[in-house]
């Protein structure tokens, strides 16, 4: 196997890894995460993460997107995965970018598909459905996560806006969680 170089292509304007003996393009592409806000009620379900990064950590059903499937059938995959849900989803609530770790976030607002039943799935040491003020705020896993709660709680139940998108004070997605100040949502 060839071993790729950095350089400026011919043309181009950013480094990218080169084969020196063929001249292929190894293009370094951000990855496309899924997943939802699944409400039963007036409660989020929430999944305490199994494995690495944060393992121990809350997070919302979400992961990468598999090649071969719609952002839709993704999100719905991963809830099965993660919790053993079953959703229906409502529309896309928040569009992220977390540029430092090269991600787009693509977070739905979602429902059971019945009666809310969930249950850890293999990536998840556990799962629960929480009220506002019983979420685990200093237990969160990511700071998509935080946004993409208070993107649910600012749209209520009723028909969704255009989606939420990075805070202000973080646009491009490079604050890690132990530099966000401490604040708990209201």
């Amino acid at each position: 196997m060839p071993v790729f170089v950095r350089q400026i292509p011919e043309g181009d304007n950013r480094e990218r890894l080169i084969c020196p003996d063929c001249g292929h393009i190894a293009y370094e592409n951000p990855k496309v995460v899924v997943g939802s806000v699944v409400v039963g009620g007036d409660q989020v379900l929430l999944c305490r993460r199994a494995i690495p990064p944060r393992q121990g950590f809350w997070t919302l059903p979400a992961g990468y997107l598999e090649h071969g499937e719609t952002v839709e059938e993704g999100a719905r995959r991963e809830a099965l995965e993660e919790a053993n849900a079953e959703i229906v989803l409502d529309g896309v609530l928040a569009l992220f970018t977390i540029s430092r770790i090269g991600q787009v976030q693509i977070i739905f607002r979602a429902r059971f598909a019945g009666e809310p039943a969930c249950s850890a799935g293999p990536e998840s040491l556990d799962v629960d459905l929480f009220g506002w003020s019983d979420i685990p705020w200093d237990r969160i896993a990511f700071p998509s996560v935080h946004w993409a709660l208070k993107a649910w709680q600012a749209s209520g139940s009723g028909p969704l806006g255009l989606p939420a998108r990075n805070p202000i004070e973080d646009p491009r997605g490079i604050a890690r969680l132990d530099r966000i100040p401490e604040e708990r949502p209201a």
